[in-house]
């Protein structure tokens, strides 16, 4: 892969990276900010844990994310990137472009998820 393309896929994936953290911070400042003992009643306790419990669903899966994102820049930095983990074939840029963090070409995912679908 050439080298501008690499910055290219350097910088998208620092971005992600960087919305993710900015949002988790987000997250844990709120969370510090809100007195529960303030919340009028049970209903409200309620509708408050609810919505506590999704945002830190939706934080587990951005810190898996942010894994596959370093571990992406990593493979940058040892020249791995882009290259099937399962074949060793390059993967198409239109994939990368689709998804960075992708460490396998169609050919292998479409085997993987086969596999996994078929074995549970």
């Amino acid at each position: 892969m050439k080298k501008r393309e690499l910055n290219r896929f350097r910088k998208l994936l620092t971005a992600q990276r960087d919305e993710i953290l900015k949002k988790a911070r987000k997250t844990l400042a709120e969370e510090s900010a809100i007195d529960v003992d303030a919340l009028p009643d049970e209903i409200d306790f309620a509708s408050f844990e609810s919505s506590q419990s999704l945002i830190f669903r939706l934080r587990d899966r951005e810190k898996f994310l942010l894994k596959k994102i370093d571990k992406s820049l990593q493979k940058i930095e040892s020249g791995e990137f882009g290259i099937c983990e399962e074949c060793g074939e390059d993967i198409p840029v239109r994939r990368l472009e689709a998804r960075p963090v992708t460490t396998m070409c169609v050919r292998c995912k479409e085997e993987q998820e086969r596999l996994e679908k078929r074995f549970g």
